[in-house]
């Protein structure tokens, strides 16, 4: 699923039916905070349980990312929750750096990454497949490009994509 934020579209990890608005308002709730303080907001993973649900939220910075500013933020991210209550009833917030292997995100994510490998987990079978293995070519508002074997090529449109994650290659 996708939701546009600003002009690029986005995509949320771990959604469950019904909480669609909730997704779109947690990243336009804490964009701002995380932002304010120095950090980019990286992307957001969000795993609804009836007794207890998870709210992962990835930070980045130029400098890269330490314990303490994923404490920082985590203080600032549960201030603003606290006051707006988003979610209902228990949840986990874990602030976390994307790390090497970092989650993809957004088009422009992609793009950063070009020519890098990438494992994608689809939503939904495509062409027989339910996980993708490949090369990122390009993305644009309608999905993904990925050169999956020599020379062959598969448009994954976002709405497809349930989790997907840079491949470290050693060199």
């Amino acid at each position: 699923m996708q939701w546009e934020v600003g002009h690029e579209p986005i995509f949320f990890l771990g959604l469950v039916h019904g909480v669609s608005a909730r997704v779109e308002d947690l990243q336009l709730l804490l964009e701002p905070a995380i932002a304010a303080l120095g950090y980019e907001l990286w992307g957001l993973e969000l795993n609804v349980r009836p007794r207890h649900s998870l709210l992962r939220i990835y930070i980045d910075a130029p400098q890269g990312i330490t314990v303490d500013d994923c404490a920082l933020v985590s203080r600032q991210a549960s201030a603003v929750l606290d006051v707006s209550d988003p979610i209902q009833g228990a949840f986990t917030l874990e602030v976390s750096s994307p790390g090497w292997d970092r989650p993809l995100f957004r088009a422009s994510q992609y793009e950063l990454y070009k020519g890098s490998r990438v494992k994608i987990r689809l939503a939904r079978m495509i062409d027989g497949q339910r996980n993708l293995d490949g090369r990122i070519v390009g993305a644009d508002e309608d999905g993904v490009e990925l050169e999956v074997a020599a020379g062959a090529r598969s448009k994954v449109p976002w709405g497809a994509i349930r989790k997907a994650s840079l491949v470290i290659e050693d060199e």
